[in-house]
């Protein structure tokens, strides 16, 4: 109950700054516009809707990380969160507050994504109901990374940090290239972290293949227990500090 009546005040933060929350929903709209053009003259099939659509999302939450890190980074530069930290409230209380709020804001992307890529030509499926359900969990990992960094860094560091997290995740998660067309150590690298494991899962949920979901949202959920217990510590130190 805590959690909640917290989350209704960061939801009302977030909505204040509506610009950054569409350029995070707009891009990624763009770049599955822009991309799905680029397939026609393509020799792969990579940038077929089939496979780029599952990634965008994926790629889309990299924005709900940003979103969240810098709501704790200002709360933190504001000293709000040092006037708070008086209540009864735990720190696991406080980041379920401040991720709660984002998760509406994953399913928009989600819908926006995927109502762009119908649009574009891609098939209206049944898998894509049980789909959104592994891409919520998906979106999960992304908010505990903005946990992570808003709880270890201040607001202008986030930024920072995204930039290195944005490309980390593009790049390292097959959504632009197929992994195995480098090979070697930059796939092996690519299969240790949790984003080509949550591209690989969204794209085989939308496909309908369901045994090849379970390993990678295997990766996918203890990165994000491990994100979240990690900010939880954080979190917790700063609060007795």
């Amino acid at each position: 109950m805590r959690a909640l009546t917290f989350a209704q005040r960061n939801r009302k933060e977030i909505l204040r700054d509506p610009m950054t929350l569409l350029f995070g929903m707009i891009l990624p709209l763009l770049m599955l516009w822009l991309f799905s053009m680029m397939a026609e003259n393509m020799p792969f099939d990579l940038f077929t809707l089939r496979k780029l659509a599952p990634a965008i999302i994926v790629f889309s939450f990299s924005f709900i990380t940003l979103f969240t890190g810098m709501l704790i980074g200002r709360d933190k530069s504001s000293s709000f969160l040092m006037r708070i930290f008086s209540s009864p409230m735990t720190a696991i209380d406080y980041l379920i507050g401040y991720a709660l709020p984002l998760l509406p804001v994953a399913f928009i992307q989600m819908a926006a994504c995927y109502g762009t890529a119908l649009l574009l030509g891609l098939p209206i499926t049944y898998d894509a109901i049980p789909a959104f359900g592994v891409l919520a969990i998906i979106s999960l990992l992304y908010i505990a990374f903005g946990l992570f960094f808003g709880t270890f860094f201040t607001d202008r560091q986030v930024g920072a940090m995204f930039a290195i997290f944005v490309n980390i995740t593009t790049w390292l998660s097959g959504t632009w290239f197929e992994l195995d067309m480098i090979g070697g150590i930059f796939e092996t690298v690519a299969y240790l972290l949790p984003f080509a494991h949550a591209v690989d899962a969204s794209r085989a949920a939308f496909a309908g293949d369901y045994s090849a979901v379970f390993t990678p949202m295997g990766w996918v959920i203890a990165y994000t227990a491990v994100i979240f217990g990690i900010a939880v510590w954080g979190f917790r130190k700063r609060m007795r500090g």
